[in-house]
């Protein structure tokens, strides 16, 4: 596994929803300029899962309610009449994607409605912005946030203690978070509204993984790392007395509060010597449990206790479920039966080998059994079965020998919880997947229990590539942490990811463009060939031979005709080789790092990009030439792609917001290239099927256009642009890679940086941009009802849906909805339909596939907007001539 999982442009620098119905995160967003735009139907590629998930959280007043949280792919809520996980923040931009990174969660157990996520993926210069705490009212279908004067670290090291955010449980407007960084203990008052410090918490925290790293990500300080209250300390609408406090100080690793925060002590006679990953309370009994590691994790961890603390007396007792001595790990994992608060559970989470271990204790830790055991070394007995059918992945092509098993019960097991209405369903995280159980409690039988993914819908990998060949499979993916997949459907979960070698990470692949069941790829692992290829079509691979001084994968170029391949690996520099590279020759002309990509018409011809100069080769990636052409980026962030039918025919995307940065196209191999003056920012680049009547392939990006940040298709090679994607479907960070399928028109493929592949497709089956939909005249008769809702308001933009139904006998094939706004509101986006706004009148028409109404059937779009003064509104609405009931 990757040890650290950090943005691909950082580097360089330095289950689906519908559309109109997402979460929207409000608070700070400014509505765009109104765009033409397309509704697309946005779902995941199924991996489920692919990385870590270090936070799970049971609401403790609803049943089934429950999230999770990951470190880098935003946070999901747990549905239950189908045991799958719903996404929450889908709707964090481009500029801010760092508040993709979850570093904690609470749920209200007084309004069960609310939620909270304190987001933030680094506390260093690589993310851009500060931390933020989300704050929901309807379970995170829609969010207002709350800006903090500090960076928050979801994927930074520590990440898997907590929770650092918490609510109190008797007056629930009151929450607390432990910051990083030593920016102490936050206090807000007023619902997530407002923060302020809590200037009389004395420990800001002191512990760093590695105090000598300059970059500041394993030197910051841990900080504060969990809140817990003694709800038995407190009556309904008054604060919580005793509140206890998890700090990174391995000599003060725990605090109490007895007067609701207003003042804190060290809580006396403490263990020392380790960090406590997790506090968890058992008001019943007066027990706060304490999982104790001499590191912060979540990869690291030699040593651990457990122990047990009498809130009444004052009392510690070492209930640690091994010897100290025999430990080579540490404890984070830890929750508690609810229903039976004497039984309480730990994981020793960084046990990496053979395997993680479970503890469970039904006497308060008195006694301790293990999910499993070794009966002679080095065969072991399991109080468990596992059963990875729906993620058979999960075994990772291994075969090993005992006492390891594949597929392993875990690594990283830092989030472990009991639902607390249900004794024998539990669920933990590990570093690839989340894992649950539905009768747990045959473990106290003598029976075993069963593990089973419990992931679907959470998708978490980190995509670097992607390919959509002509024919063969429709979709290959080089992904972080996992390598990559092919998936033939993409509704279900691959059987297994690329093997043969297996990479921890693969950083680029391709294939050849006549020949697609041709395919390489090239990435990053511990030991063996960085290269791999298949001749059919992905399905099955054999390692090819490294060069001398490779380290890393780099990018690797395949010809159109699969005779040859370039390889810009990390290490060394640019190679080439005829057949599969059984032995490379260095490229000369063009420097170390270049990204390199093939023409896919002339399987002699390659071209490469290094700081703001193009390459060219036409002998087959044995000598390259300097192109001539100027005014491209300076940086090193650029992708770029020759367009399959067309030689020379190459778009270049990418740069810098302090230089050149855009979108440039060159129609003779690189010689010179044009920028598109309507594109203000481009860092993808990719192409699909023609449109009907089109002659040249629809062009994909991930963009800035118009002044709107989005996911854009252009079906008449740039001349115009289509929004396809809306502010609620926007997956933080989408630069690594694009593609378009080339058989099905307006299929495109978009990587995210840990919310896995999504792939949209249109409604607009016709096939022509400018808003996808048709422009009827539309003639309904028969009355309507109109709904017209404010979903969510902020300083100066609010978001609305829309319904209108067809109260009347007859259908309508074809609407036009008018209103007006009282106090100079003014439309910025609107999904579903196509719109018009004259000062205040507005007109919302159907477009292609929601035009035909039937009697009794009602149809429903969304937008956003801006308003100042007051948001009132509209009075009358009229369908056509005719005007409507307001409902």
């Amino acid at each position: 596994m990757r040890r650290t999982r950090i943005l691909t442009a950082v580097l360089a620098l330095a289950a689906g929803l519908l559309a109109g119905t997402p979460p929207a995160l409000a608070a700070g967003h400014t509505a765009g300029a109104a765009l033409a735009a397309d509704s697309y139907t946005w779902k995941n590629a199924r991996i489920d899962g692919g990385g870590f998930v270090p936070g799970i959280v049971f609401n403790r007043t609803e049943k089934n309610l429950a999230y999770a949280r990951t470190d880098i792919g935003g946070a999901y809520r747990w549905q239950q009449s189908t045991k799958t996980w719903t996404p929450l923040l889908d709707s964090v931009g481009w500029t801010e994607w760092g508040h993709t990174g979850v570093v904690s969660l609470a749920s209200d157990s007084v309004n069960p409605d609310k939620v909270y996520a304190a987001v933030g993926t680094y506390t260093n210069s690589w993310d851009p912005t500060n931390g933020a705490v989300l704050r929901s009212a309807d379970r995170g279908a829609s969010w207002q946030k709350a800006d903090l004067p500090f960076k928050l670290g979801g994927n930074m090291p520590g990440r898997g203690m907590g929770e650092r955010l918490a609510i109190d449980p008797n007056k629930d407007s009151v929450l607390y978070l432990g910051a990083p960084s030593g920016k102490g203990l936050w206090r807000s008052t007023d619902s997530g509204v407002t923060w302020s410090q809590v200037t009389s918490f004395p420990n800001a925290g002191n512990y760093q993984q590695d105090p000598s790293d300059t970059t500041g990500y394993a030197s910051d300080n841990q900080g504060i790392v969990w809140v817990t209250f003694d709800e038995s300390t407190g009556t309904s609408g008054s604060a919580t007395k005793t509140i206890y406090v998890g700090v990174a100080d391995k000599d003060n690793a725990v605090y109490r509060s007895t007067d609701a925060g207003a003042t804190w002590t060290r809580l006396a006679g403490q263990p020392t010597g380790y960090l406590a990953h997790k506090g968890v309370l058992d008001a019943k009994n007066g027990y706060l449990y304490l999982a104790y590691s001499d590191k912060g994790g979540p990869y690291d961890g030699g040593k651990g206790q457990v122990w047990r603390y009498a809130t009444a007396s004052g009392t510690w007792t070492n209930i640690s479920p091994v010897a100290e001595a025999d430990t080579y790990y540490g404890f984070s994992g830890l929750t508690v039966d609810r229903q039976h608060p004497g039984t309480v559970m730990a994981t020793a989470y960084s046990s990496w080998w053979p395997d993680t271990q479970i503890f469970r204790s039904t006497d308060s830790g008195g006694t301790w059994t293990k999910a499993w055991d070794y009966t002679s070394y080095p065969n072991r007995a399991d109080r468990f079965t596992i059963d990875v059918s729906s993620s058979p992945w999960l075994t990772f092509g291994a075969n090993p020998s005992p006492p390891e098993q594949s597929p392993k019960l875990g690594w990283m097991t830092e989030s472990l919880e009991i639902d607390p209405f249900d004794s024998d369903r539990m669920m933990y995280g590990t570093g690839a997947t989340l894992y649950g159980t539905e009768n747990l409690t045959q473990w106290d039988s003598g029976g075993r229990f069963t593990v089973k993914p419990m992931v679907q819908g959470l998708e978490e990998t980190a995509v670097n590539d992607l390919a959509s060949p002509p024919s063969g499979a429709p979709l290959l993916s080089a992904l972080g942490d996992i390598g990559g997949f092919r998936h033939t459907d993409l509704a279900k979960v691959p059987s297994m990811m690329f093997t043969s070698p297996t990479f921890t990470t693969t950083t680029s692949l391709d294939f050849a463009e006549k020949n697609p069941d041709t395919v390489v790829r090239v990435g990053d692992l511990d030991s063996g060939p960085h290269i791999a290829f298949s001749t059919d079509n992905g399905a099955n691979w054999f390692a090819g031979t490294d060069p001398s001084g490779v380290s890393g994968g780099g990018t690797v170029a395949a010809a159109s005709d699969g005779s040859r391949f370039v390889w810009s690996p990390a290490g060394t520099g640019v190679q080439y080789t005829t057949g599969f590279g059984s032995s490379w020759q260095p490229s000369s002309g063009i420097p170390s790092g270049a990204v390199v990509e093939s023409d896919r018409v002339d399987p002699k011809t390659f071209y490469g990009f290094k700081s703001g100069s193009f390459y060219v080769s036409s002998d087959g990636g044995a000598t390259f030439t300097a192109s001539s052409a100027s005014g491209l980026p300076s940086g090193d962030s650029v992708r770029f792609k020759a367009l399959p039918g067309t030689k020379g025919d190459v778009w270049l995307a990418g740069g810098a917001s302090d230089g050149a940065y855009g979108l440039w196209h060159s129609t003779d191999g690189g010689a010179s290239f044009t920028k598109l003056s309507n594109v203000e920012q481009a860092d993808t680049i990719g192409f699909g099927k023609a449109a009907t009547g089109a002659s040249y392939q629809t062009l994909y990006t991930s963009a800035k256009i118009g002044g709107v940040r989005g996911i854009f298709r252009s079906t008449d090679k740039g001349a115009t642009w289509t929004r396809i994607n809306d502010d609620a479907h926007q997956w933080g960070w989408t630069g690594a890679a694009i593609t378009g399928d080339p058989r099905v028109y307006g299929r495109v493929y978009v990587s995210t940086n840990g919310r896995g592949v999504v792939y949209g497709d249109t409604s607009d089956t016709g096939g022509g941009d400018g808003g996808g939909g048709t422009d009827p005249t539309p003639t309904p008769t028969g009355a309507c009802t109109v709904t017209y809702k404010i979903t969510n308001q902020w300083a100066d933009g609010f978001q609305a849906d829309v319904r209108l139904d067809n109260t009347g006998s007859t259908a309508w094939t074809g609407w036009s909805l008018g209103w007006s706004f009282a106090n100079g509101q003014k439309i910025g986006q609107l999904w579903n339909a196509d719109f018009t706004q004259s000062g205040a009148a507005v007109t919302a028409k159907n477009v292609s596939w929601n035009g035909n109404v039937a009697a009794g059937s009602s149809v429903s779009f969304g937008f956003t907007g801006t308003w100042s003064g007051s948001n009132t509104k509209p009075a009358s609405f009229k369908l056509g001539d005719q005007s409507c009931t307001v409902a």
